[in-house]
């Protein structure tokens, strides 16, 4: 019974956007736009504390020495609300550490504010894993994994079969190649060998899929032919490693952006056998026909998915 009630105290703390506030004046603050903060105040507050710029100071939590500008600070006629604008976009991937001097209330009267503004957490990990899987699509974005992709979009049968044992395999791939990189590489200082390392925990990957999926569905297994054994080499299984050893996520963050890179694809190799396999029926020009209608379907897809570039959820 402990447990759970410690859960219901926790679930709003963890996944809910926060401000953490060092001063009871703060009720909340939430980043506004790529450029503004919003704070809401539990009383109202003086407007000459918004007349002077010098009496906000702003900074990312790991880098306290660097004051960011303001541009502007508005308040509400109520003064309970007020937007801090910055001359700059902000890092929203960054806690920002607020410092409001000379804040006069009501209820209380001189001395500093500081409360702490973050992204909402569940909103940041949906993003990550929604940039891999559309906006920034491994296939139709960054061009990776070709040789699989025109390979096994033939039939919908194959290509979702390869688009779940790819999502397997990365996800696996990529969680272990977090857990080495974290308390291995980085530990020892061997950054340097984590290409070589990572290929290696793929290759292990693969070979154990390549096993099991021999035993449990061979006709699938057989569908995939060599191209089970090219996902060593997909550019997307060792990139997703890579990407997350330069942004140093962590392991949830690690998860989303495998789950995300996998699930991409899936999409990709779905929506190319939808379409090849219509096209088998098509009047395509015979010097058209194969692989070179397909990359005029895969450009053309690759063309919608720009639509998304740019696009922010949370």
């Amino acid at each position: 019974m402990k447990t759970y009630c410690a859960l219901i105290v926790l679930m709003p703390v963890l996944l809910l956007a926060g401000c953490r506030a060092e001063n009871g004046l703060i009720k909340k603050a939430v980043f506004k736009g790529d450029d503004s903060i919003a704070v809401t105040f539990t009383a109202p507050v003086d407007a000459g504390v918004t007349s002077d710029l010098s009496n906000f100071l702003i900074t990312e939590k790991p880098d306290p020495d660097i004051f960011l500008e303001v541009q502007s600070v508005t308040l509400t006629p109520d003064g309970k609300n007020m937007t801090i604008r910055f001359k700059e976009s902000l890092n929203q991937n960054q806690p920002h550490v607020v410092t409001v001097k000379a804040m006069d209330s009501e209820s209380q009267s001189g001395g500093l504010a500081t409360f702490t503004v973050e992204k909402f957490y569940l909103g940041y990990l949906l993003s990550i894993m929604i940039g891999a899987m559309i906006i920034q699509n491994f296939v139709f974005s960054k061009y990776l994994g070709l040789c699989v992709f025109f390979g096994t979009s033939q039939k919908k049968s194959t290509a979702v079969g390869m688009g779940i044992t790819f999502t397997v395999v990365i996800i696996f791939a990529s969680l272990m190649s977090w857990f080495l990189y974290q308390f291995v590489l980085k530990p020892f200082r061997l950054d340097y060998l984590q290409i070589i390392v990572f290929i290696g925990l793929v290759s292990l990957t693969v070979q154990g899929v390549d096993t099991v999926l021999r035993k449990v569905n061979p006709a699938l297994f057989k569908a995939f032919g060599v191209y089970l054994v090219l996902v060593i080499a997909n550019c997307i299984v060792i990139a997703v490693p890579l990407i997350l050893a330069d942004n140093e996520y962590n392991m949830i963050e690690s998860f989303m952006l495998a789950l995300g890179a996998g699930l991409g694809f899936l999409i990709a190799l779905f929506l190319m056998s939808s379409v090849r396999e219509r096209l088998e029926f098509a009047n395509v020009p015979a010097s058209y026909r194969g692989l070179p209608i397909a990359f005029i379907v895969a450009g053309l897809f690759a063309l919608s998915f720009m639509g998304f570039s740019g696009m922010s959820l949370f």
